[in-house]
């Protein structure tokens, strides 16, 4: 096992930069080859990370960096699964995926406009469900999503409350 570690890894917030082998049933799942042990510190949160890889020729903050772009890919499939409640694409072809995917990013961004701008303190998942339930109501989405939970009566011509509106 050899180790790699210097001053300017450890301002990269690189701690450590392993070759590896792994021993045991483990080892014949891999054919013995080397893996890479990358240690992190990220300094925003505090938290060590260990990524593994078989990449040997990458540059140990470049390993960490790619594991960190990746994990925010991973939160964003998971809000879109969580919220959007998007479970499968429709389409499978790139085109359609993208299609699908860029659609998926407006749509965020759409309610998040809406979450900030109201008055009211709406939790970006429960603003979701009450928009589901109330798509094909007609309302002025301005007021209601101000104050959700006060409806305008509805008038007659003379004045009188109506049973049901048009």
């Amino acid at each position: 096992m050899k180790s790699y570690q210097s001053e300017a890894l450890l301002e990269k917030g690189i701690i450590k930069d392993e070759i590896i082998a792994l021993s045991g049933p483990s080892a014949n799942k891999y054919n013995s080859k080397p893996l890479r042990l990358v240690h992190f510190w990220d300094s925003t949160t505090g938290n060590q990370y260990h990524f593994l890889t078989n990449n040997t020729q990458w540059k140990a903050s470049l390993v960490a960096n790619i594991y960190k772009q990746r994990w925010q890919i991973e939160v964003f499939f998971k809000h879109l699964k969580q919220r959007l409640k998007v479970s499968t694409f429709v389409g499978t072809s790139e085109n359609a995926v993208m299609i699908q995917i860029w659609t998926s990013l407006i749509g965020i961004l759409l309610l998040k406009y809406l979450q900030k701008k109201a008055k009211y303190d709406w939790n970006l998942s429960n603003l979701v469900g009450f928009i589901r339930m109330n798509i094909f109501v007609k309302i002025n989405i301005w007021q209601w999503i101000d104050d959700p939970f006060i409806r305008p009566p509805v008038k007659g011509e003379n004045g009188q409350l109506q049973m049901f509106s048009d």
